[in-house]
Formats: structure tokens, sequence, C-alpha cells
């Protein structure tokens, strides 16, 4: 009714009602989910040549102990730290945020203490193994699959990684993507490589937050924890850096602050079981077996698929330069008996593995 208002309140109205609309085409797509035949027809098929692919310096596993905990620390993401204590905010913005500086800074403080006094006293004995192997993406039924070479000869088969396709349905060029896209097709001929790792803290962080226990000092218990995680994926941000530039070597000219690397713009791409690229913590076991990583780094994994100790990071390595990160989502009944089937598992055990990502209307 305000003839000096009215203009503005009308345009805010049309810009608000675009977004509702704009957002409920998006939902609509992520609900209409394609046959999983569609769904590789409409595959990520990226160029697989000398300039996309590149030989590592090595195969096979490389294996890092005690490594330097003063090397991780410029490679630790704050922000998840502060989380973990219910102060959302990013770092290091929530050290003058009004609303959180008060709690952060002194928190910060009490970490970088701690923090000190493990890279000084040498509390933790941190672990890494890295593998790379020869490797190609499957072909007709197993197209979502990678299969593992024992060598270049190509012929044995140590291992293969099972994915797992987006099945939504995608306007424009846009693709279903899976892990194993990124890999060449073994009926390419082109000779490709695919990279896993498995990296810890250490298990000194076990009985150091036991101590502080019994000690009645949880906040320090808890501290610990906390720092113990930070390191543990700030270790993989470093390996994923050396694998880039030496240990695979397919950007070695890469040049990147380490606080640059949490923009995640450099090549390639370390994605993990359990997570959106490929929701099947199962997967886990394969990655440890070819790591052997209960002998080479002690790590384990309990019934559940969770890591011990803790504070450990597992994944893979996809070398690629148009390799991305994404997520599965929901899938329908058919590519669940196409992933049980290449498994080894009945309908049964898929849908107890898969039940998070299955679409329930099939």
């Amino acid at each position: 009714m305000s003839a000096d208002l009215r203009e503005g309140f009308l345009h805010d109205l049309e810009v608000d009602y675009a977004r509702v609309v704009e957002s409920h085409n998006r939902a609509t797509v992520a609900r209409d989910r394609i046959s999983i035949e569609q769904a590789r027809a409409n595959r990520f098929r990226p160029t697989f040549d000398a300039s996309t692919v590149t030989a590592p310096t090595f195969t096979g596993l490389r294996v890092f102990d005690d490594y330097p905990v003063a090397e991780l620390v410029l490679y630790i993401d704050w922000t998840p730290f502060f989380r973990t204590w219910g102060i959302r905010s990013r770092f290091p913005e929530v050290l003058t945020d009004p609303e959180f500086a008060d709690a952060a800074r002194p928190l910060y403080d009490d970490a970088l203490a701690m923090l000190d006094k493990i890279v000084s006293d040498h509390w933790f004995r941190p672990r890494a193994v890295v593998g790379i192997w020869p490797a190609n993406a499957g072909t007709g039924d197993d197209v979502d699959d990678i299969v593992v070479f024992a060598d270049d000869a190509r012929t044995e088969v140590l291992a293969t990684l099972h994915g797992l396709r987006q099945q939504a349905a995608r306007t424009g060029d846009r693709p279903n993507y899976s892990i194993s896209d990124f890999v060449a097709p073994i009926d390419s001929g082109v000779a490709d490589f695919v990279g896993a790792f498995v990296v810890t803290a250490g298990t000194e962080e076990i009985a150091l937050s036991e101590a502080f226990e019994r000690a009645n000092d949880d906040y320090s218990s808890i501290l610990l924890k906390a720092l113990a995680d930070r390191l543990a994926e700030a270790f993989a941000e470093r390996i994923h850096e050396r694998v880039r530039t030496e240990l695979w070597g397919y950007a070695p000219d890469e040049h990147f602050d380490p606080t640059d690397l949490l923009t995640e713009s450099f090549r390639g791409i370390r994605p993990a079981p359990g997570y959106p690229a490929q929701p099947d913590h199962t997967e886990k076991v394969t990655l440890f077996e070819l790591l052997d990583a209960p002998n080479t780094v002690e790590v384990e994994l309990t019934e559940s698929f969770a890591m011990w100790p803790g504070s450990s990071v597992s994944g893979l390595f996809l070398a690629h330069p148009d390799s991305r990160y994404f997520g599965v989502g929901h899938i329908r009944r058919d590519q669940l008996e196409s992933y049980a089937a290449r498994k080894g598992w009945t309908i049964e055990e898929a849908e107890q593995h898969l039940a998070p990502v299955l679409d329930g209307n099939g």
C-alpha cells in the first residue's frame, strides 16, 4: 500500500519466489532417479592420455614411522577444532568474533600450549602408509569398479575397489559420477594407477588421555583428543601434498601455502569409504588389506568399520585433473542388486550396509 516502499517490497518478494521455485526444481530432480543403465550411459568421460595420466615414482607400499609432529602443525585446520567445543565460527575470525571470542581465545591459547608440549616432549609418534598400484576402471557391469593390479604386467588382480554411482536425474550435460570415472577404463589401453593411505596420530593418544582422566583432568583429556584428531587430518593433508609433488609426482611444480590447501584447489582428490563419494564403509576392509594397515601403522577396523585409534584417517588417492568430490545420494534397487552381485553379497547384506542411501521408492 505504501507508495515509497511498494516497489522494493514487490522486488524482494519476486526474488524470494524465484529462489523457492529454483529450490523446488532442484529437489524434484533429486527425487527423480534413473536406472543404473541410464546412469552408467551418462557417466563422466574425461580424457585419459599422457597429459592426464602420470606414472608414479614407485608402486607398492611406503611406510612413514614417527613422522615429525612439528611439520604437521602448519597443516592444522582449526575451524573443526572449535566446532568440537560447540563454537561455530571460522578460524581465525573466531578469535575476534564478538559472539565467540571470549570462549575461543583462551581455548586456543590452551591448545597451543598443549601442542607445544606434544612437539617438545614427543607425546605422539604419527605413522602413515601410502600405497600406489597399477589400476584401471572396469567395463560393462563392472564399470563402476576399479581393478587394482599387482604389478605393471596387469595380469594379477590384487583387489577390486567397488564404486557406487549417482542415480539422480540430471539436467543439461551434467554426468552421473562414480569414483571409477576418474581412472582409465581397462579397455582404453591406458596404463593408469590408484593410490591409498592410512595415517594416524598414534596410539600414544589413548594412554595420555586416560592419564589425564585418572588425574580428574577431563578438560585436558578432551583437549588432547581434539588435537590428536586435528593432527591426523593435518597428516592426511601433508601426505597428500607429498603424494602429488613427489611420491606419485603428478603435480611436481605445485606450490601452495599450507593454509591454501584447505581450499582444495590442487589437482587430485582423496575420497574415503563411508563418505559421500563412496558411502559403503565396508570398502575400508579392502583398503586396509591392500595397505596391511594393522601391521604397517597399527591401525585396525572395529566390527562397525570405525578406525582404531580414533585419530586416524584413510582414503584413496585419485590423480586425474578432472577428478572432483561429489555425493552419490540415494540409489535405486537396481543398483543395489548390481552392487550386491559385484561384492558377493546377498540382497539382505546389501540392504543392511547400504540402508542409509537406498531410495525407498525403489
